[in-house]
């Protein structure tokens, strides 16, 4: 039987975290003071490190040691199914509260960058964890968490309870922030966003912090560090991947794909022309997120077959377009189908030739800018904005 090991807590986690420079010093007494253990329920989905997939359930009363070695593991935790209707032991259809991974929760405490006497908001409180490593660093009183389920904002402040600490955990729509408690230091936003709610840079003050995962429609995500200027606009650099739940009142529906081809077989209308572009070079997180700034409103789904190929649809979400791209392994050209106003493929390729154009720029070279205009991302500097292909 595994016991609990040095390797297998606390101090293991603590220093695979040091090791790949999450945790820093100044986060690593506050890592010790507030264990994770009393944030995690006794039911738990353990995800993998790399990607959003979830495992069997882990059942603290059929197998403590399996439970603790999850929590001590550098690896996301899903809590909660389908906004709290799922039940059973199985995997529910769509995960929607967690206790993230432990190195996603210090990358961004350390891009927000808490000093002594500042004052935070939260959105998304989840298990409370969070919440709890911040009320230990700026005290209680100073940490307000907006969480929009009831009983997860009611587990958290339990969880915050049995560790001594307190917060400000309020039930709410995070897209509002916190008025009341306003203005903050610092907001951290621990679920994705597709735009950053203007209330929050209203919430900020000028010198303060945001930080968020920001993702496209089409995919994709990184988190964007905002600094907030003296005129109300907020600028700043996306700091790494990620990959976190949407903010609830952010999701999208997406329609099936009898919207599109309007009961008739494929290729219905659709135009026929032929490509050089592999639909395999655009499917990493990095491509999926330069063309997800440019080619907006429009989502894409893969139809697999046997002998590795494939069809990767993209379609509009008003449902008037729609392209097809067929991925044969070995192929030097791809056979491609348009329908609708948007040539959706062509918007694709020339987003995907834009990167290449600028030598395939990283994503620490884009940026985000928030203001009374809206957002717009841009490449290096605020002044070179993406192009949008279409709208």
């Amino acid at each position: 039987m595994t016991t609990r090991t040095e390797e297998a807590g606390p101090s293991g986690l603590a220093s695979a975290l040091v090791e790949a420079g999450a945790l820093t010093s100044d986060w690593l007494p506050t890592f010790k003071a507030v264990p994770r253990e009393l944030f995690v329920p006794d039911r738990i989905w353990p995800g993998i490190a790399d990607g959003t997939r979830q495992t069997a359930l882990v059942d603290r009363a059929k197998d403590p040691e399996a439970w603790f070695k999850a929590v001590y593991s550098d690896i996301p935790l899903t809590t909660q199914w389908d906004d709290g209707q799922h039940i059973g032991d199985g995997l529910g259809t769509t995960p929607t509260s967690s206790s993230s991974m432990p190195r996603m929760v210090f990358s961004m405490l350390a891009d927000l960058d808490v000093r002594e006497g500042q004052r935070a908001l939260e959105i998304g409180t989840g298990t409370g964890w969070n919440a709890g490593l911040l009320s230990h660093r700026l005290g209680g009183a100073n940490v307000v968490s907006v969480e929009y389920d009831e009983e997860v904002a009611k587990g958290a402040r339990e969880n915050l309870g049995r560790a001594g600490l307190s917060a400000v955990v309020i039930v709410g729509d995070g897209r509002a922030g916190c008025v009341g408690s306003a203005p903050y230091d610092r907001i951290i936003a621990t679920c994705s966003v597709g735009s950053v709610p203007r209330t929050w840079v209203e919430q900020c003050r000028p010198g303060g912090v945001i930080v968020a995962p920001w993702g496209t429609e089409y995919g994709g995500e990184y988190v964007v560090r905002l600094v907030v200027a003296d005129d109300g606009a907020a600028h700043g650099p996306f700091t790494r991947s990620s990959a976190f739940m949407r903010l609830r009142q952010q999701r999208t529906e997406r329609p099936p794909f009898s919207a599109y081809l309007k009961g008739k077989e494929w290729p219905a209308d659709g135009t026929r022309s032929m490509t050089a572009l592999s639909p395999a070079d655009i499917g990493g997180w990095l491509e999926q997120f330069v063309i997800g700034l440019q080619v907006a409103g429009a989502f894409w789904r893969a139809e697999r077959y046997d002998g590795g190929s494939y069809t990767l649809w993209t379609y509009s979400t008003d449902t008037l377009s729609w392209a097809s791209a067929d991925y044969v392994p070995g192929a030097s050209e791809y056979v491609v189908v348009q329908s609708g106003p948007r040539k959706l493929w062509d918007e694709t390729e020339a987003a995907y030739r834009w990167w290449e154009e600028h030598d395939r720029p990283g994503f620490d070279r884009f940026g985000l800018t928030v203001d009374g205009d809206g957002e717009r991302v841009w490449l290096d500097s605020p002044d070179r904005l993406v192009p949008l292909r279409s709208a």
